[in-house]
């Protein structure tokens, strides 16, 4: 009902003058603050998983910089885990103690204080996993499944990360059934230099929780090729993750109150906490820096939406989606017409997903012209258009989502090289021009 009444809304709205988008992306193109931004975040506060005093950090200065540019903005507690890393080693006893590069999955238990050493079994896929069964037992599982580079040449990242992230969220509780000590994956990359992927997984109640780690696309094609000359791999595992006790943190929440209808919110989002490896660049800094953009031009530009204009920076994307949760069971008796999401780097804009169908996309269309001179103007029909915003979407609102030219983005994703030069400040600057063009029309 929330979305037909939308179609209806805006389909019946007048055609808007074209100037007014134009005039934020020419401004946003001329005159960015984006990298600036972005620069603070990742190089003066650095890593920001959820619970750290970095997290927490970032949740201030963003306050701190809504509130200088004159825009209303207050931090809504929402509590996250706290989960750190600790030590992280591996090697091959029966290779001459040859190094093995990886690094615990998010929300990892620890291996004993001594590690764990065990001989490895390599396996592509769950049916493989099962057919060996109690063979498993005392071993560690290796899932060697790499992301498809076909779909990633093709554009098609987000689909290859999909098929190959399955086995990251449940391969650790998939492999305790049948009696393994620990799970490792090839990391979840489309490229490495020996800098491995780390990224959520999750535990199934039901089994034993053991240690999981991703390794290192190379350490695991040496695994993979030790195993194929059908030699014995013994690998000794240390992990030191500990599970700390939650911390209340914050999403920061920022909005232009709309001049004639105030009560329809169109929601822009992007996630504030970041990985520990990198500094959180792409994933999701950038983001960040795009939706701070959005309110500021809109603000200095004194511009007056019809619709409010809501900004949130969610908490705890990463390792458990809490700031996505809590901020909808905050406001779901509001009337939110639309949400977009910008998480998926900051390369050349190349369009927006979107859950808009039929005549409600004609209809957008017809208003999104100036999104061209971004190459902005391609919008996908996609049932999903971003993490944090899925709890509104899923009520029937219309989702958004932008969709940077993804064919770098695994290579730096949940890496230690996520950091800011990664970042190209014309593209970045194209990314946030798309996003604030896109909310100024839905807004009006």
């Amino acid at each position: 009902m929330r979305r037909a009444g939308f179609v209806l809304a805006f389909a019946a709205a007048p055609l808007l003058a074209q100037n007014v988008p134009d005039e934020i992306i020419q401004r946003e193109l001329a005159a960015s603050q984006a990298y600036e931004t972005l620069s603070h975040l990742t190089d003066d506060i650095g890593q920001r998983l959820s619970g750290s005093a970095n997290a927490a950090a970032a949740v201030r200065f963003t306050t701190e910089r809504f509130r200088a540019w004159g825009i209303d903005v207050r931090n809504e507690r929402v509590a996250v885990p706290h989960w750190v890393r600790g030590r992280e080693e591996a090697s091959l006893p029966t290779q001459h103690n040859q190094k093995i590069v990886l690094t615990a999955l998010g929300g990892s238990v620890a291996t004993p204080a001594e590690g764990i050493t065990a001989d490895v079994v390599e396996v592509t896929s769950f049916d493989e996993l099962k057919q060996l069964g109690a063979k498993l037992r005392g071993k560690i599982v290796f899932f060697n499944v790499p992301m498809d580079m076909e779909l990633v040449r093709a554009r098609r990242s987000f689909d290859a990360y999909s098929k190959a992230v399955v086995y990251r969220g449940a391969g650790a509780s998939r492999a305790a059934e049948y009696g393994a000590v620990a799970a490792l994956i090839r990391s979840v990359g489309s490229d490495s230099l020996r800098t491995p992927h780390t990224g959520a997984m999750r535990y199934d109640p039901k089994q034993p929780k053991i240690p999981a780690a991703a390794m290192a696309a190379e350490d695991a094609m040496l695994v993979h090729r030790l195993l194929a000359r059908r030699e014995r791999v013994r690998m000794h595992l240390a992990l030191t993750p500990r599970l700390l006790p939650d911390v209340m943190s914050a999403n920061v929440v920022a909005e232009i109150r709309g001049s004639e209808h105030p009560e329809e919110i169109v929601l822009v989002g992007a996630h504030l906490d970041s990985w520990d490896l990198g500094t959180g660049a792409i994933d999701d800094g950038s983001g960040v820096a795009m939706v701070m953009e959005t309110m500021r031009l809109i603000k200095q530009m004194n511009l007056k939406p019809r619709r409010t204009i809501r900004a949130v920076l969610f908490m705890n994307e990463e390792n458990g989606l809490n700031g996505g949760r809590q901020y909808w069971a905050s406001h779901k008796h509001e009337k939110h017409v639309a949400a977009i999401e910008t998480d998926a780097g900051a390369a050349a804009p190349t369009g927006f997903s979107t859950t808009l169908k039929a005549d409600a996309l004609a209809a957008l269309q017809a208003r999104t012209k100036p999104l061209a001179a971004v190459n902005a103007d391609r919008f996908e029909v996609t049932p999903e258009t971003g993490a944090d915003t899925s709890f509104i979407v899923e009520s029937g609102v219309p989702g958004f989502g932008l969709v940077p030219d993804p064919l770098h983005y695994f290579d730096y994703h949940h890496t230690p090289a996520d950091t800011l030069d990664k970042i190209d400040p014309k593209e970045l600057a194209q990314d946030s021009a798309a996003v604030a063009a896109l909310a100024w029309i839905l807004a009006n």
